[in-house]
């Protein structure tokens, strides 16, 4: 006697059809550090558009942030991407930090990723900024970094070498990426209203994809009268507009209505 029951279960093998997916607007690439822990929560919420999907990768990196531990990444760059959706289509990419962005120079960051997508557009979080202080008209900016004060410096004279003035800066001078991500609202919100209130200041930006800014940023402008924005934040706009997706999001503060 068989005891194979399939011989009596019914089955039928249905036709399909493919739709385009979560992404027929946008599909975004995201390269996350291995330290991370606010980027993708952030993103999640502002990158929540129909028809726009975003898709991650980790890759290795130090909690220790200085100019070695930021160097030594470049070579990891590629090999995350390649992990990325994989024969499917991206419209853009998007490295996820802020300072190994600068240590390693823009254009190398978006030359490593090419080796894995060719021709994609791509972004960074201080590509991102740069491209929010035009497009906000903010020429004088305030800058606040977890960084050490060498980081911290380098990074305002790297601003101020595009042509922004940086006419005010903080830090809280914190190396362990770990740690940074639990720097509380209060704290930051502390931070920005006391760069914001210099008369001189046409905006604030908060430097690092760990610091946790983005659900603030309509209330802190609020607050000062002034466009604020973060690396998180500005990041996921520029990867929207590069994508070609336009939608105003007021919600998310000035930098998204523009």
């Amino acid at each position: 006697m068989s005891t194979d029951t399939s011989l009596a279960r019914p089955y039928a093998r249905h036709a399909f059809t493919l739709d385009e997916g979560l992404s027929p607007r946008a599909a975004i690439g995201l390269v996350v550090l291995a330290t991370d822990q606010t980027i993708e929560h952030e993103w999640r919420q502002m990158i929540d558009l129909p028809g726009v999907a975003f898709y991650e990768a980790r890759m290795f990196n130090s909690p220790e942030i200085n100019a070695q531990t930021l160097a030594a990444m470049e070579g990891d760059i590629a090999p995350a991407v390649a992990l990325i959706r994989p024969g499917e289509r991206l419209d853009v990419v998007a490295f996820g930090c802020t300072s190994g962005a600068m240590v390693i120079g823009e254009e190398a960051v978006f030359a490593r990723i090419r080796e894995a997508r060719p021709g994609v557009a791509c972004t960074s979080p201080i590509t991102a900024a740069l491209a929010a202080f035009q497009a906000l008209g903010a020429r004088r900016v305030a800058l606040l970094t977890p960084y050490v004060k060498s980081v911290s410096d380098w990074m305002a004279d790297y601003i101020a070498e595009r042509g922004y003035a940086v006419v005010g800066s903080a830090s809280y001078e914190h190396g362990n990426d770990n740690e940074v991500a639990r720097i509380d609202a209060p704290s930051i919100r502390e931070s920005v209203l006391a760069l914001g209130q210099n008369p001189e200041v046409d905006a604030v930006f908060v430097s690092c994809t760990s610091l946790r800014v983005a659900e603030q940023v309509a209330a802190l402008e609020q607050a000062i009268g002034k466009p604020v924005l973060s690396s998180n934040h500005a990041m996921a706009w520029h990867a929207l507009r590069l994508a070609g997706v336009k939608d105003a999001l007021p919600q998310w503060g000035r930098l998204f209505t523009v």
